[in-house]
């Protein structure tokens, strides 16, 4: 089926290039009485390119698809979309963020500004910062010029993002704020700047302003629920969520994901509220009294140290402390939601390691495995901040598994038998629908992926794909240009390497 809707594309585009050369030449032959008229040539071969699309589409016996792999591959089905935090910068990207800089006021200073104008259309973008931060007090002293300043550091600070990303942005958005802090889209872009940096500044007294400024934008009170959950006020957080629902009714998919993320808050919250919770100087474990009062002390040693010792690897630090569920198993899974086969789950919606801890007094090897992974993903997610959804999840996995140092023995059974190795390509999204069969080839490869890219470029290169991708590139852009392979000869050359490694 999608052969000949291909197939029908090439023939519309056909069609559609044929007519516009009959038009062409039959309205130039009339501006032009004595050029050759070609129509007996275009004819004919119109009639060909028509004939092989038709045996194309419908007389060309179905060919069986091709094998990718030197193993036999599987294309699993691809699982539901889940709500991503960066979901509402989807939502953001619809708004309004360049301010009009087509007309200079008509100041005394009227040739500087356009001339810094004129540099930012030009993408000068070095020599209009220069100019900017040239700029004497006399000039910001005429209020008309002080707007169009600040409105010339927006603009630039969205030219820089558009090539660099927030981190170099953000300069820009913060003079612009400084020099004219009423203005909602100037206050959104450094709200937004904040928010992908990951950015202390960006706390409750700077979105309460927000809120003022902007008081019809969901974002300040998506943020603030972000904010309140890491503060473990999941009550409040869940108002500001409401609040942020009833100003997205334009936006169906993002009023979709704010009433999933609500509910998983309101579902925390009525269990943990009967929790008893512990903290170190890194983690906050919550834990049911009860049943768990034995196991948190240990849970902090563990992660603790995993602190240290993977902190170090990946040189990197939460700048928050960490929290961290124990749950029953029933609890466990009918709160997360995870598959019947996960052991536990790091949840960057509300910012916790979730894990059962059925068994756990007795089997501190499979507590703290399964602890440390989880933790990665912590330390990922906070490394990437709002740009984690581009970290595509068999990288994501195959990182926990390489620097928590836990061994699978499923794996190495795995490696043993017969594979259906699954394309990179469809393992970036989430796993939750996979089957268990399926899941240990997807964290089987992920881990031999992962690998293989850690001893061929180093954890130096490691780190400058997770400095593309919190750029907002894709995993295809991110190997190109940082590592100088396309995805697709990474791919063949881990298949390469993965096939050499079980002979």
């Amino acid at each position: 089926m999608n052969q000949i809707n291909l197939m029908a594309r090439c023939a519309a585009c056909f069609a559609g290039l044929l007519g516009h050369l009959f038009l062409g030449c039959y309205t130039r032959s009339q501006a032009h009485m004595y050029r050759r008229n070609i129509r007996h040539i275009l004819i004919p071969l119109a009639i060909g390119l028509a004939s092989v699309i038709g045996y194309n589409l419908f007389l060309r016996p179905a060919q069986p698809p091709q094998p990718v792999q030197l193993t036999e591959t599987v294309e699993p089905v691809a699982p539901p979309p889940m709500p991503s935090q960066n979901r509402s910068f989807e939502h953001e990207a619809k708004s309004v963020r360049i301010l009009d800089q087509s007309v200079v006021p008509p100041t005394p200073h009227e040739a500087l500004l356009e001339a810094i104008r004129d540099e930012i259309e030009k993408h000068n973008l070095s020599l209009a910062e220069t100019k900017l931060n040239e700029i004497q007090p006399a000039v910001l002293s005429d209020a008309t010029a002080k707007s169009f300043v600040a409105t010339l550091w927006n603009n630039l600070g969205l030219q820089q993002e558009r090539l660099n990303g927030t981190r170099l942005s953000l300069k820009a958005f913060k003079r612009a704020a400084d020099l004219d802090e009423s203005n909602p889209v100037i206050l959104m872009n450094l709200a937004h700047a904040y928010w992908e940096q990951r950015d202390h500044a960006l706390n409750a007294e700077f979105l309460m302003k927000l809120m003022k400024v902007a008081p019809n934008e969901p974002f300040p009170h998506l943020a603030m629920a972000d904010l309140l959950q890491e503060q473990d006020e999941l009550q409040e957080a869940a108002k500001h969520l409401d609040q942020a629902a009833d100003r997205a009714r334009q936006d169906p998919a993002l009023q979709s994901y704010l009433a999933a993320v609500t509910t998983k808050v309101r579902r925390a919250q009525s269990l943990e509220s009967r929790m008893t919770a512990r903290s170190s100087t890194h983690f906050v474990v919550k834990f049911n009294g009860e049943e768990d009062q034995n196991i948190w002390i240990s849970v902090l040693e563990i992660l603790e140290e995993a602190y240290r010792e993977i902190g170090q690897k990946f040189s990197h630090f939460p700048a928050k402390p960490i929290m961290v569920v124990l749950h029953t198993k029933d609890s466990f899974q009918g709160t997360t939601g995870s598959p019947a086969w996960a052991d536990g789950l790091y949840d960057p919606t509300l910012g916790r390691i979730q894990i059962p801890t059925q068994g756990a007094p007795t089997d501190r090897k499979w507590l703290a495995n399964v602890l440390r992974h989880e933790y990665v993903h912590a330390l990922l997610h906070d490394r990437l901040g709002a740009s984690s959804g581009a970290l595509p999840t068999w990288l994501n996995e195959g990182l926990a598994m390489q620097l928590a140092g836990d061994a699978w023995p499923e794996l190495d059974q795995a490696m043993s038998g017969d594979i259906k190795v699954i394309p990179l390509t469809y393992l970036e999204g989430p796993w939750g629908a996979l089957p268990a069969s399926t899941s240990t080839v997807a964290y089987l490869e992920a881990n031999s992926a992962t690998r293989y890219l850690i001893e061929r470029w180093g954890m130096v290169g490691v780190d400058e794909l997770l400095n593309a991708l919190q750029a907002n590139s894709s995993i295809s852009v991110a190997l190109q240009n940082k590592l100088f392979v396309s995805y697709e000869q990474f791919h063949r050359q881990w298949i390469e390497s993965f096939e050499r490694s079980r002979s």
